[in-house]
């Protein structure tokens, strides 16, 4: 049963923080972060978040910008789902790199 509410509460996580990083990233041009995947505590206090960034040479340097922005990025993320959730979980983002590790895969058996 509590895994069953751990999924619908990471969907409902990954669904909002997409759509905050793809109304952020509009002023940026050339710039498109996708919420890969959401991980939720189970006592649902703490959400890591798995980020996918393209272009993947700026991806340590959004990641630094994102994780500065914690905060306002959890407040917005409140505002959102305040029905929903009781208690707004502490966000935590990794760079999701299984992209670039396919891509790097795909050319070693291309040698």
């Amino acid at each position: 049963m509590q895994e069953t509410r751990q999924n619908r509460i990471s969907r409902l996580l990954q669904k909002e923080l997409a759509e905050i990083f793809q109304s952020q990233t509009r002023s940026m041009h050339g710039v498109l972060i996708s919420v890969t995947r959401v991980r939720i505590s189970p006592d649902l206090s703490i959400c890591t978040a798995y980020l996918s960034i393209f272009p993947s040479n700026n991806g340590e340097e959004l990641l630094k910008n994102i994780t500065a922005n914690e905060k306002s990025i959890r407040y917005e993320l409140g505002r959102r789902v305040h029905n929903q959730l009781r208690i707004i979980p502490e966000l935590r983002f990794f760079i999701d790199d299984s992209l670039d590790y396919i891509d790097h895969i795909d050319e070693l058996l291309k040698k």
